[in-house]
């Protein structure tokens, strides 16, 4: 089986294949691409769909595995996210590939044993899991190759791939009960909400 992870942006995409044969998984090609925030937002998309659907023509994935962004300062860098994303999922469509998703932390603690992860400590997993004989470079790609890693173990285990009531957007049906991710965020909103109240009562 083989699988296209992707790390999912506008300036910079990262993207991974990796191929599960009898338990066992080796990296196939991984990469990324950078636009220029000179060149407008259309064209960079079409860029972005132009790889995808090239990838996808040219290792014919069983599966595509795409990091889902589910919390962020940066609006701006959510936005780009969220537009990068779907031009990905409109790719796999088009194909008829099956889509997973996962966010970062899950991605993270799958590979590296917890949540909290740098991105250093993943990569030295990615390189060991893949039996690389260098870490991934540039950060994009090894997060792509993470979530593909990732995906090949679910799809081996037949994990389920349902999606949180929280993630309106998610490509799987939503299903009921707390899950990981809707855990994580509403981690992320106390932990916020902790801080806000911690920096009003340093102000007063």
């Amino acid at each position: 089986m083989i699988v296209l992870g992707i790390d999912p942006g506008t300036a910079a995409l990262g993207y991974g294949i990796v191929e599960s044969t009898r338990g066992r998984l080796r990296e196939i090609d991984h990469g990324c691409l950078e636009t220029s925030p000179d060149t407008a937002m259309p064209e960079r998309l079409l860029a972005v769909h132009s790889l995808v659907a090239e990838l996808i023509g040219l290792h014919q994935p069983a599966v595509i595995a795409v990091e889902r962004l589910f919390f962020s300062r940066n609006a701006q860098t959510a936005l780009g996210v969220g537009q990068a994303r779907g031009v990905v999922l409109l790719a796999a469509a088009q194909r008829g590939v099956p889509v997973r998703e996962a966010t970062p932390n899950e991605v993270k603690s799958a590979i590296a044993g917890y949540g909290a992860a740098d991105k250093e400590q993943v990569q030295r997993m990615v390189q060991v899991v893949l039996g690389m004989a260098d870490r991934p470079r540039p950060d994009d790609a090894a997060d792509a190759l993470a979530i593909a890693v990732w995906a090949a173990n679910s799809e081996r285990s037949g994990s389920a791939h349902l999606s949180p009531v929280m993630d309106r957007s998610a490509v799987a049906p939503i299903t009921r009960g707390a899950s990981g991710y809707e855990r994580a965020v509403r981690e992320a909103l106390a932990s916020e909400k902790t801080q806000a109240r911690g920096a009003k009562r340093s102000a007063s």
